[in-house]
C-alpha cells in the first residue's frame, strides 16, 4: 500500500514550486524508508524543474542530495537498521547486470541507464520523486551510510556536489605533486577545493572575479585568479595537470585548454544549457584531454563520504525553509549563495 507524504513540487515547467502530497511505495523486502531531514538544492534541480534539458515529467519533486534517518526497513535488509544516519544521491536504481553496474559504476549503467532519484521512471513503472519531501523509500543497495564525522545538514550536498567532484579528482589522480585548477567556486567548486586540498594537491581557483578569494584561500586553495583578467591566461599557460570545470555556463574552452600541461586533462562536471565548441589544435599541441564526468557509483560515493568524515569536510551551507525554495532558485541563478542551499525538511512537517 502506498503512503502519501508532503512534498514541494514543480507543477509545470518554469512554474513556481508549491506544497503538495505525493505517493511513496510500501516498504518492500529490500527497501529502506528514510525520514528525510535535509535536502540540498543542486543547480540541476533548477535545470530540470524548468525543463531546460528536455524530457521533464511533471509534477516534479526535485532533490537528489538527501540526508536523513532510517525509519523502517524491509525484512530482507541487512545493511541498515532503524535509526541509522543515511543518504541518497542522484540514483535509486540501475540494471545491476551490465558490465558497468557489476564494476560498481552504476552511474554509467548501459542496461537502460541509471534510474534518477527524481524525474525518472522506476522499475515499477511509476515516476520517481526526490528529496524535497518528508520521506523516501529506496532499495538498500542505493542507500549510503553517513558517518558520524559529518553533520547531516552539511552532508546532504555531498551526495551530489561532493561525489561529482570527488570522482574526477580520484580518477585523474589528484594528489601530492599535482597542480589542480577548479573553475568556478559555487556549490560544486567549493567542494572541489576542499577535497583536492585534502588529497594533497596544489589547488588554484579560477573564478570570474576575486570576490570569493578570501573564501577560496580559507577553504584550502593555494592560489586564486580572476578569469575576467586576460593576463591570467598568459600567466598560467601550461600550468595544470588537471582542470575541473564546475560551472554551468559556456566558457572559452580553448583558453582553458591552454592552461594545461603536456598530458593534462580538463574535466567538465557542470552542464551548460547550450553546446560548447573548441579548436582541436588546443588538444593536439600538448596531447591534452577534454573529458566529462558524472557522479560516482555507490561504492565510490561511500568512499567519498568516509573520506570527508575522516578529513572533517562538509559543505558550506545556508539552511532554508521549504517556503524559501523559489527564492533560493533565483539566488542560485544570481550566484548569491555561499555555497549550497539546504532545505530543512522539518519546515515541511509544520
Amino acid at each position: 500500500m502506498t503512503t502519501n507524504v508532503t512534498a514541494y513540487a514543480a507543477p509545470a515547467a518554469k512554474a513556481p514550486l508549491e506544497r503538495t502530497t505525493i505517493p511513496r511505495r510500501a516498504v518492500g523486502e529490500h527497501d529502506v524508508l528514510i525520514e528525510i531531514k535535509y535536502a540540498g538544492i543542486c543547480h540541476s534541480d533548477i535545470h530540470q524543474a524548468r525543463d531546460e534539458w528536455g524530457g521533464a515529467t511533471f509534477p516534479m519533486v526535485p532533490g537528489h542530495e538527501i540526508a536523513g534517518i532510517v525509519a523502517e526497513v524491509g525484512s530482507g535488509v541487512t545493511k541498515y537498521a532503524v535509526g541509522d544516519r543515511v543518504g541518497v544521491g542522484c540514483m535509486v536504481d540501475s540494471c545491476r547486470e551490465c558490465d558497468n553496474c557489476r564494476a560498481g559504476q552504476e552511474q554509467y549503467c548501459t542496461g537502460g541507464g541509471m534510474i534518477g532519484t527524481y524525474n525518472a521512471t522506476g522499475r515499477d513503472g511509476e515516476p520517481t520523486y526526490g528529496g524535497y519531501s518528508t520521506h523516501i523509500v529506496v532499495d538498500e543497495a542505493y542507500v549510503l551510510r553517513i558517518p558520524e564525522g559529518v553533520a547531516l545538514d552539511a552532508a546532504a550536498p555531498l551526495l551530489c556536489a561532493g561525489i561529482t567532484v570527488y570522482s574526477p579528482l580520484r580518477h585523474w589522480n589528484a594528489g601530492p605533486g599535482k597542480k589542480v585548477a577548479v573553475v568556478g567556486m559555487g556549490g560544486l567548486g567549493h567542494m572541489a577545493v576542499k577535497i583536492a586540498h585534502a588529497l594533497g594537491a596544489e589547488v588554484t581557483v579560477l573564478s570570474q572575479s576575486l570576490r570569493k578569494k578570501d573564501d577560496g584561500l580559507k577553504l584550502g586553495a593555494d592560489h586564486f585568479h580572476a578569469t575576467s583578467d586576460p593576463a591570467t591566461f598568459q600567466e598560467l599557460a601550461g600550468s595544470f595537470d588537471l582542470i575541473v570545470n564546475t560551472v554551468s555556463a559556456n566558457l572559452d574552452v580553448d583558453a582553458f585548454l591552454g592552461l594545461l600541461k603536456l598530458d593534462g586533462a580538463m574535466v567538465n562536471v557542470g552542464a551548460p544549457e547550450n553546446p560548447s565548441s573548441f579548436n582541436v589544435f588546443s588538444l593536439l599541441t600538448a596531447r591534452r584531454t577534454l573529458a566529462g564526468s558524472m557522479i560516482g557509483g555507490i561504492r565510490e560515493t561511500q568512499e567519498m563520504l568516509d573520506f570527508c568524515a575522516e578529513h572533517g569536510l562538509g559543505a558550506e551551507i545556508e539552511l532554508i525553509g521549504a517556503d524559501q525554495i523559489n527564492e533560493a532558485y533565483e539566488r542560485v541563478l544570481a550566484s548569491d549563495v555561499r555555497y549550497r542551499f539546504v532545505i530543512d525538511i522539518a519546515s515541511l512537517r509544520d
